[in-house]
């Protein structure tokens, strides 16, 4: 590359400001490389800062210390029961990269992580483990993440309602801020704010660099080694969904504002092939007032039921299961259409469920008709606009299975992602009956932690052209790389945990191929 046609040369460009993302920026700069990280907007953390930060990786040193019972053999076979037969070499390598990466990022003393309980989200697969097997950062008090807390996008309350933001630092946060003091320390890398990546630069057949918008202007920034674009997908691009039968838009998702696809978009245009651009990590989305939704889980009590009055799945499932039957429901037509939550005047203004966007207030929800209130079944099916029989019918089917314990109808209350969330008394804690006046139905919506499709990569996490040839000098991972889990979210941190992975082998092989 000719050094002379760039504004700036580093060894390293990392496009995104995630947990992968910063994952790999640390690792090279560790390792004495100069890295240059991009964030498009105006704070670093993308959805990994309103992440609860469980990451899903089997066989560590961590899940050790909390006496789990794991292994990377374990793992393995639970993963791949639950994926099948999709790119089975991908899985391997995440699963047997999990410890030595784990063990190298404890080693520095501002990174660390402990075993909290969460369950897997596939019972019936070998090697389920009803308490989980994900790893979380620990906490970090107030003032220890230093000038990096104003940087840092705040969780999802505060950044979307403007709600009070915690000073103590947990889950994505917390992850967010070691690694970003981790790299602070090693004084090798500089993460720069509101620099968006417009294009990638080609040189023989190599990428060699990007092109960059930063103060109204665009740059031209080398890098030697290699460009890991790690900057999350399209879940806030609906011109983008729509044109890859990607069933969500922005106004339903609970990506972050950088979540445009940008990166995805320049990868395509220099020949990169792309898989899973219909499918995201998928949720129930409770809606807004303003229309939007956002996921939500941890269902205290009610069912969810079609435009015709009718229950279509266990409610307790784990989120993406659940959005994957709403997907499936031929009555709901989501995105553009609502389902409704029912349940009755026990929980009072409680949504009786737990959105991370919390519920304000009962009034701005009725005033915009997603909360709907009444004093009989027959006068709240008339508001929903179901039949008002079918309604009641399944209200009693559905209470008989509460007095008895056994949903006959989807098991609901039998898994330990089920029990893990109950909050009722009866015989099936997960069974909450609905019997009280008034009774009560929010409006839903299919909602998305973002999309899984993506550039293609081989286990180096290497852009691969359609005939399966590498693109050399760029690298992918997160939401960027099209998913290791193909349609299928396995279990809490998947989706961190495989972008920290993917960034953590690109960067080696960067490294790797420059000596």
């Amino acid at each position: 590359m000719n050094a002379s046609s760039f504004d700036e040369v580093v060894d390293i460009i990392v496009v995104g400001a995630g947990s992968g993302a910063l994952t790999g920026a640390y690792i090279a700069a560790s390792r004495g490389q100069k890295v240059l990280i991009l964030e498009s907007t105006d704070k670093f953390g993308g959805t990994s800062a309103y992440a609860g930060s469980g990451i899903w990786l089997p066989g560590n040193q961590a899940q050790e210390r909390g006496d789990v019972g794991d292994s990377a053999e374990k793992g393995m076979a639970y993963m791949k029961a639950v994926i099948g037969g999709y790119r089975p070499e991908m899985t391997e390598t995440y699963i047997n990269t999990s410890a030595p990466m784990i063990a190298e990022l404890e080693e520095h003393p501002l990174i660390e992580f402990e075993y909290r309980p969460f369950p897997d989200y596939y019972e019936k697969a070998p090697e389920y483990k009803p308490m989980g097997r994900a790893i979380f950062p620990l906490d970090l008090p107030e003032g220890k993440a230093g000038k990096w807390f104003d940087m840092l996008r705040p969780p999802l309350p505060a950044d979307r309602l403007g709600a009070e933001r915690p000073k103590d630092l947990t889950g994505g946060q917390a992850l967010l801020a070691r690694l970003m003091l981790a790299i602070e320390s090693t004084g090798n890398a500089e993460l720069r704010l509101e620099t968006p990546m417009k294009d990638l630069i080609v040189e023989n057949g190599k990428v060699v660099g990007v092109v960059a918008e930063h103060a109204g202007k665009d740059i031209r920034l080398g890098a030697s080694k290699g460009v890991l674009m790690a900057a999350g997908g399209f879940g806030q691009n609906s011109e983008m969904r729509i044109r890859y039968g990607n069933r969500g838009r922005a106004h339903t998702s609970t990506d972050s504002p950088g979540g445009v696809g940008r990166p995805i978009e320049a990868g395509i245009e220099i020949g990169a092939a792309v898989d899973l651009m219909d499918q995201a990590w998928w949720s129930p989305g409770v809606v807004a007032p303003d229309g939007s939704t956002s996921f939500t889980l941890g269902f205290a009590g009610g069912i969810f039921v079609d435009n015709n009055g009718n229950r279509f799945a266990n409610e307790s499932l784990p989120y993406d299961r659940m959005g994957r039957e709403i997907l499936k429901c031929k009555t709901v037509n989501a995105p553009d259409e609502h389902f409704w939550f029912v349940f009755d005047g026990r929980f009072g203004d409680s949504p009786a469920a737990g959105p991370c966007v919390p519920v304000t207030d009962y009034e701005s929800y009725r005033d915009a008709g997603v909360w709907k209130r009444a004093d009989t079944l027959e006068d709240l099916a008339a508001q929903i606009g179901v039949p008002a029989d079918n309604l009641k019918a399944t209200v009693e089917r559905f209470n008989g299975f509460a007095a008895s314990g056994v949903d006959e109808d989807f098991h609901r209350g039998e898994s330990g992602y089920d029990r893990f969330f109950a909050q009722g008394d009866g015989p099936n804690p997960n069974l909450v009956p609905i019997e009280q006046g008034p009774f009560q139905a929010m409006a839903y919506n299919i909602s998305d932690l973002g999309t899984k499709g993506g550039l293609l990569t081989d286990t180096s996490a290497r852009v691969l052209r359609e005939d399966g040839s590498v693109i050399p000098g760029v690298y992918a991972a997160g939401n960027t790389m099209a998913a290791m889990s193909g349609q299928t979210y396995p279990g809490p941190g998947v989706p961190i945990g495989s972008s920290m992975i993917f960034s953590y082998l690109a960067v080696l092989d960067m490294i790797d191929q420059a000596e």
